[in-house]
């Protein structure tokens, strides 16, 4: 039977079901690198399909995976197979889109919260776009525009302290042209000197928005502290 099931391939499905517990033999013996590379498999794959499908029927799906292997006939026809198949895509899509909507929900609460308290904390400084910053050192160079490339070092987090990139940890500053990033960084840039390092609360507005992006979920609001280290004019 072809068919491309919701996790996507059928390999995918397959192999997760060597990290199913067999209710016989609670252990398996990994005493050779055959075994182990099958242990490895279905341990990784499992560990990406639990946060697709947290509610996944691992009985079931062992029995399907055993039958099918022992070319047994299946408990169900072709058809039904089908049937439940279509259903399931449908079911594992609707409780993903409401996991989705419930975290981008909190996710607005959560920064909508922080955005308030981080803008009591002395010597921290909102701008009209809602974008906040705090001088950590101020340098004595020039002022980038937007149109200028700028070199700097930063760090980026998420409100619970999780990092998501760093140059620091890289050991390597990064340059770009400041009109082609993010909007809190475009505006907050400009408002430091050479030299100078500020802490940066941007809003989700002005960061990745509703859409998020790479480890950025949905309506984050994002910190940065920045150093700039060096400005080229545009050409």
């Amino acid at each position: 039977m072809k068919r491309q099931v919701v996790l996507g391939s059928a390999l995918l499905l397959l192999v997760s079901a060597i990290t199913a517990c067999n209710k016989e033999e609670k252990t398996v013996k990994l005493d050779n690198d055959d075994a182990k590379a099958a242990y490895s498999i279905g341990y990784m794959t499992a560990q990406s399909m639990e946060k697709q499908v947290p509610n996944f029927n691992v009985d079931s799906y062992v029995a399907g995976f055993k039958d099918a292997y022992a070319k047994k006939a299946g408990q169900i026809n072709e058809e039904e197979m089908k049937k439940a198949l279509t259903a399931f895509e449908a079911k594992v899509r609707k409780e993903a889109t409401e996991r989705q909507e419930k975290a981008a929900a909190e996710a607005v609460t959560k920064g909508a919260t922080y955005l308030a308290e981080n803008a009591k904390k002395a010597g921290v400084k909102t701008t009209a776009s809602g974008l906040q910053y705090e001088v950590i050192k101020e340098g004595t160079g020039a002022k980038p525009v937007a149109t200028d490339t700028v070199k700097v070092h930063y760090e980026g987090k998420l409100v619970d302290g999780t990092v998501f990139d760093s140059s620091i940890k890289r050991g390597e500053p990064v340059s770009f042209p400041l009109n082609q990033v993010i909007a809190g960084w475009t505006e907050g840039l400009q408002l430091m000197t050479v030299g100078s390092k500020y802490r940066f609360v941007i809003p989700a507005n002005l960061a990745y928005g509703e859409q998020g992006g790479g480890q950025i979920p949905p309506n984050s609001v994002l910190t940065f502290e920045v150093e700039l280290l060096e400005i080229t004019k545009a050409q």
